[in-house]
């Protein structure tokens, strides 16, 4: 018990000396919806981005807002699990890191990171890559160059 405190403390001393006292991401929306789930583990998406930032660029990350840490990837696996390809394709996604930390009221230790995500699909010429942040609400769309699943 008493490491796991040590470990806390230090990292949250880590994360704060990292972080600066101000957020950069600009696409949080404490207002926003709570997304409808359907069943297979997918969240209900119905408009599209119409910003090539959203999603590909850590300030503007899909903010996926999820409460229990004890599955911090459930939501993006919801949010990933209704999209498509360009074309209609399955995604194949993996989470590669977190990084970019930024400062959040939503978590305990005051900082987080953001998650992510390699994207793929048959035929794809390069990976895409996803920022997502489980700490902030936003919108949820569908990011430029994908689709939504059938």
């Amino acid at each position: 018990m008493k490491n796991n405190f040590t470990f806390v403390l230090l990292l949250s001393i880590i994360l704060m000396g990292c972080v600066s006292t101000k957020s950069t991401i600009k696409n949080i929306d404490n207002n926003a919806p709570i997304p409808i789930l359907i069943k297979e583990n997918t969240f209900v998406i119905t408009e599209y981005s119409k910003d090539k930032k959203y999603g590909y660029d850590k300030d503007y990350p899909i903010n996926v807002f999820y409460r229990n840490a004890s599955n911090e990837t459930i939501n993006q696996e919801r949010f990933l699990n209704a999209l498509a390809g360009p074309n209609g394709e399955k995604l194949n996604y993996k989470k590669l890191e977190s990084c970019c930390p930024f400062p959040t009221k939503n978590n305990t230790v005051g900082a987080a990171f953001l998650d992510l995500y390699e994207i793929t699909w048959q035929g794809q010429e390069k990976p895409i890559l996803l920022y997502f942040n489980i700490y902030e609400k936003g919108a949820l769309l569908v990011p430029v160059g994908l689709t939504f699943k059938k």
